[in-house]
């Protein structure tokens, strides 16, 4: 029964020994562990202090990129609309160019087709003169064949001529 209920010189040096290690890790081995363990406080706070910037800085983030986004949006909204207004200049300007030179292509032709209307006019004039003057020439030697019907006609053109004159 030894064991279980030990004595009196062998509690007195366990309880010695006992003070000597715990003074021993008092004096060399607490300091130590409880430096580790501030130290890795130390590195856990450091760590958590880091994760709350590096999440503050996400969130400005997310929030700098929908900024970007919605500006990107309107940048694009913008582009759009001028896109589509130049598209429409361009296609109005091009409508009226192309009906200003259609008006011009049609005025240059109004005017060929009076010069060739006026110039087929004067042919006609002409042809008609020269057939007049033909008719004229053949009549004028049926009924100037005898010398007689030469002197009425004389005579009849002297007498015009007179009264011509006499009127102006």
């Amino acid at each position: 029964m030894s064991l279980v209920t030990p004595d009196f010189g062998l509690l007195f040096w366990m309880v010695v020994i006992f003070g000597i290690v715990f003074f021993l890790l008092a004096k060399f081995g607490f300091p130590i562990i409880t430096g580790m363990v501030d130290e890795r406080n130390a590195k856990i706070s450091q760590s958590l202090k880091d994760a709350d910037e590096i999440s503050a800085r996400m969130a400005s983030w997310k929030k700098e990129q929908a900024e970007m986004m919605d500006q990107a949006r309107r940048e694009q909204a913008a582009i759009l609309k001028e896109a589509t207004e130049t598209k429409a200049r361009i296609v109005a300007d091009a409508k009226a160019e192309a009906r200003a030179e259609a008006e011009k292509l049609i005025a240059d032709a109004k005017v060929q087709i009076a010069a060739e209307k006026e110039s087929a006019l004067r042919d006609v004039r002409k042809e008609v003169a020269l057939l007049s003057v033909q008719v004229a020439e053949k009549v004028l030697r049926q009924e100037l064949s005898d010398e007689g019907s030469q002197r009425a006609y004389l005579d009849r053109l002297v007498d015009e001529a007179s009264e011509k004159t006499v009127r102006s």
